[in-house]
């Protein structure tokens, strides 16, 4: 027999634990984040995005958001770049040395000491996101670490970790995606100043 579910407590009850994981997360790490940010776009400094998967669509919804409403509403021009962008790059790298190197291989020819490096993973613990953020550490290289579950490596190992307390993907990666915009529309109200 099938179980039957209702549909509206369902929704309700979906909403209510996304707004209650947003409301637990450290706010003074957002803060923390949106500064770091800041920083590296007054600076002229790039900044780079990754993750897999929905956290791949996430990272590419960065360059839409902060490049061109944060160009459009201020005076500055981020340098903000995905590292899960270009599928031919990503798939010779996965092809031809490993999946676990897509990003690490990418940010040694991309990155510098000053730049920032933000990595969205619900684990924390996939094999390409533990090397990247091991390349950052090695590099002197600031991260922010949007991360769910238990936080995993992500979440001990970031500059700013940015943890989403879930044992859900979707309440983790909606999280992280609302976090995107609360965090660029608050750059943007500084940066406006």
């Amino acid at each position: 027999m099938k179980k039957k579910i209702n549909f509206s407590n369902f929704y309700h009850d979906y909403i209510r634990l996304l707004n209650l994981e947003l409301l637990n997360t450290d706010i003074k790490n957002i803060k923390k984040a949106a500064n770091l940010i800041i920083k590296k776009i007054k600076n002229k400094k790039s900044i780079y995005v990754c993750g897999n998967g929905g956290s791949a669509a996430i990272s590419n919804h960065y360059i839409c958001d902060y490049l061109k409403l944060i160009r459009t509403f201020t005076k500055f021009k981020p340098k903000i770049y995905s590292l899960s962008n270009n599928i031919e790059t990503v798939t010779a790298i996965a092809n031809d040395i490993s999946y676990d190197e897509i990003f690490r291989y990418q940010a040694e020819s991309y990155c510098n000491k000053d730049d920032l490096i933000i990595i969205i993973s619900s684990s924390g613990n996939s094999k390409n996101i533990i090397k990247i953020l091991d390349f950052a550490i090695k590099n002197k290289i600031q991260t922010i670490g949007f991360c769910g579950f238990k936080g995993g490596y992500l979440k001990k190992k970031s500059t700013v970790p940015i943890h989403i307390n879930a044992n859900n993907y979707g309440i983790s990666e909606d999280s992280h995606h609302i976090l995107m915009h609360i965090i660029m529309q608050y750059i943007i109200e500084i940066l406006k100043i």
